[in-house]
């Protein structure tokens, strides 16, 4: 019996939710448009020459590596992880990490801006009926999943914080993807809790607890409603971008 394939990746596209750090800038170049670039390759060759008078398609892209579905490596989050060891960039992050047994945790009912405690991914681990094995990739279903392409898409969804982070890690989970923009809580809600109590630790939480424990996550995910809740396998190899802190993937769900 052939698997079947979920495609949990968004597409980079032009028009698209804001971004802090910009928009993805995507030039395309049709073929008509590019038959005389064709021709300065061969001597003698002129567009006429051509099929149709077409040259060849292509696209020139300028943006952040973490537009769009993206995996981010542990050096994203701080210099050191493991409790001081040089932090490991996108091209170190082993690849068997990124091909693992799948469980989705579904926090869609939690508010925009809640922040998930090692409590809330404890219940619906049993609520599943599924034991964490380590390197299992946990995938977290959001509200903000149902936004994807909105003007308030950042602003949606909960966010994982660092109890519940250190949770997955302790157990071995390398690593973890969600459906929002960010792995933590947006940050308009965590703006107003450091706003209320002037705490400094409550900014990125999530991501701060790779600096204890080193691990990779997914932001950005698509389709994680059309996933059963464990049975599948994830695939999420990251672009191999020498010294960064994240690489695009066209994430995967694997069902047989």
């Amino acid at each position: 019996m052939c698997p079947k394939f979920v495609d949990l990746s968004v597409p980079l596209r032009n028009a698209g939710p804001r971004e802090p750090g910009g928009r993805e800038r995507i030039r395309y170049h049709a073929h008509r448009a590019t038959a005389w670039g064709m021709t300065r390759f061969f001597r003698g060759l002129r567009t006429r020459d051509l099929p149709d008078r077409e040259g060849w398609a292509y696209e020139r892209i300028r943006l952040s590596t973490h537009h769009g579905t993206h995996l981010d490596a542990p050096y994203h989050y701080a210099s050191t992880m493991d409790g001081g060891k040089r932090a490991i960039t996108i091209d170190e992050v082993p690849l068997d990490w990124c091909f693992q047994p799948g469980v989705r945790l579904d926090f869609r009912t939690f508010p925009d801006g809640y922040v998930v405690t090692a409590k809330d991914v404890a219940a619906e681990l049993e609520r599943i009926g599924h034991r964490l094995s380590p390197l299992d990739i946990v995938l977290v279903n959001t509200a903000a999943g149902a936004a994807q392409g909105e003007a308030d898409y950042i602003d949606r969804g909960c966010g994982m914080g660092r109890e519940a982070t250190l949770y997955l890690l302790e157990q071995g989970v390398r690593v973890t993807g969600t459906d929002a923009w960010s792995w933590d809580a947006p940050f308009v809600h965590t703006a107003r809790r450091f706003r209320e109590t002037g705490d400094a630790s409550l900014i990125w939480e999530g991501h701060r607890a790779g600096r204890d424990i080193g691990y990779c996550h997914i932001e950005k995910l698509g389709n994680l409603e059309a996933l059963p809740d464990k049975g599948f396998k994830v695939s999420c190899f990251p672009v191999k971008i020498e010294g960064a802190s994240a690489g695009w993937t066209r994430a995967v769900a694997i069902i047989d």
